[in-house]
């Protein structure tokens, strides 16, 4: 029996789910924090912070629909499991170094604009 599409399905559900979660965390406090990088335009943080949500939505979905090309053939719940679970981890990593690197770049070229 082929796992493949029931490893899609499940695999979409919970990143996309991980992904607006994140994203809306990232959202509420990115507001704050962008705020307080540029404190007398509030109007413009909350602009910037809403095109860097939607970045975040359109760059992490579509790489993840991406990634569904090069699963190899799952034929038992075992490798399902261990597949789902690789291919989770692997997301997630890659979201906080996303993250992570969104906040640096953003800060270091405000600092820099500011100076």
């Amino acid at each position: 029996m082929d796992y493949n599409i029931l490893g899609y399905a499940i695999f979409i559900t919970a990143i996309v789910f991980i992904i607006v979660v994140v994203g809306k965390i990232c959202y509420h406090n990115g507001n704050i924090f962008v705020a307080e990088l540029i404190p007398d335009h509030l109007d413009l943080c909350k602009q910037i912070n809403k095109t860097l949500l939607v970045a975040y939505y359109l760059v992490n979905i579509g790489y993840c629909a991406m990634t569904l090309v090069g699963w190899e053939t799952i034929t038992s719940w075992q490798q399902l499991a261990e597949v789902m679970a690789v291919k989770v981890a692997t997301i997630v990593c890659i979201l906080s170094v996303l993250h992570y690197s969104n906040i640096y770049l953003l800060t270091y070229t405000i600092h820099k604009l500011i100076k």
